[in-house]
């Protein structure tokens, strides 16, 4: 008789144990990248990237549940040419003196298998919050050896219409709407 009860609290000991737990990631700035691209007179393709973002994870695979949030520095946009950066930091484009960041909040995350498939949040950027749908092309979880800690991460794009955050310079020469936002991200578990 006393088996039974000695049984039954193991494995609800056991069950408690093996509970998802909710860890946090931070971004690795050497392995996390925010660039775009748009089209330029349908010829070829104007790209840039944010050099300052920072960023972390709540993660749990086990539960399939998570909370991202990134912060993008919109002054720190960078083509690598000067006069381009600065027309996109004016108010033309980013207005990075009244808005000097954009965030992505997410907590849905969608899964195949046990990789995340996609990331839905809100996105704000100049002022306005849109929702936003990041689709993963890839995700993977590993030991990192020198770090000896979990690092996750993997690419990540959307295809945003930049007019509905207001930004609608040069779509009366001909400039696209669209703008095309691939986001590679490491997070190293904390």
């Amino acid at each position: 008789m006393l088996r039974t009860p000695l049984i039954a609290a193991l494995l609800a000991t056991t069950a408690l144990g093996a509970r998802a737990e909710m860890a946090t990631y931070v971004f690795d700035p050497l392995h996390t990248f925010v660039t775009f691209e748009i089209g330029h007179f349908g010829t070829s393709t104007n790209r840039g990237r944010f050099d300052k973002k920072q960023g972390s994870v709540q993660f749990d695979r086990a539960a399939r549940t998570g909370k991202l949030e990134v912060t993008i520095d919109t002054g720190s946009i960078n083509t690598g040419a000067e006069p381009f950066n600065k027309h996109l930091q004016s108010k033309d484009f980013f207005n990075a003196a009244e808005f000097p960041t954009a965030k992505f909040v997410a907590d849905k995350f969608a899964f195949n298998g046990d990789k995340v498939a996609e990331v839905a949040g809100q996105l704000t950027l100049l002022g306005k919050t849109l929702p936003v749908v990041l689709k993963a092309s890839n995700f993977n979880c590993y030991d990192n050896p020198m770090l000896k800690r979990e690092v996750c991460g993997g690419d990540f794009e959307t295809t945003i219409a930049r007019s509905q955050w207001g930004m609608g310079w040069g779509l009366n020469y001909g400039f696209p709407d669209n703008v095309r936002l691939l986001v590679q991200v490491e997070a190293i578990k904390q």
